[in-house]
């Protein structure tokens, strides 16, 4: 299958998937977080999938490249257009044309639904992370459509 093909699929399902958690559960906060699960899952097994010919990565900020070149291109098709860290465990990704908002993206109308576009997102990230050794918080943030942020604050013990 083509990579524009899969993309469209891949934007069909996560349409489809959001719609339905959304029309099934009464409370907002846990669609999100079943969301979030979700992608948790999907991503440890991405993860595995995305690694398995490649070297140790050498450092966190190396995986943190990672996350923003192969996983983000293998998903949506383009890099991340901002990667930003603060050198101390928070990173922040932003892409300036979230393909997952890019559909809903007409003014500002559609900004409080923004959230639940980016819920599955935020866990496909934290299980790629959390599949590569490091444990993490994905949150995500729109200010203004189709742009989103994400920061990923990694979790040292």
């Amino acid at each position: 299958m083509t990579d524009n093909a899969s993309g469209v699929l891949f934007d069909l399902l996560h349409s489809q998937l959001v719609a339905y958690i959304y029309s099934t559960i009464d409370n907002k906060n846990k669609c999100v977080s079943q969301l979030e699960s979700l992608g948790f899952r999907i991503g440890v097994s991405l993860g595995e999938q995305l690694t398995k010919d490649l070297p140790r990565f050498r450092d966190e900020l190396e995986v943190m490249k990672f996350i923003c070149r192969d996983f983000w291109s293998s998903l949506y098709q383009k890099q991340v257009d901002n990667l930003r860290t603060n050198h101390q465990g928070v990173y922040v990704l932003q892409d300036n044309a979230f393909k997952l908002l890019t559909h809903i993206s007409v003014g500002k109308q559609y900004l409080d639904c923004a959230p639940r576009y980016l819920a599955l997102s935020c866990g496909l990230i934290r299980g790629v992370l959390s599949n590569l050794g490091v444990k993490s918080v994905v949150t995500s943030e729109v200010i203004s459509m189709p742009s989103a942020k994400f920061q990923i604050m990694v979790q040292r013990t």
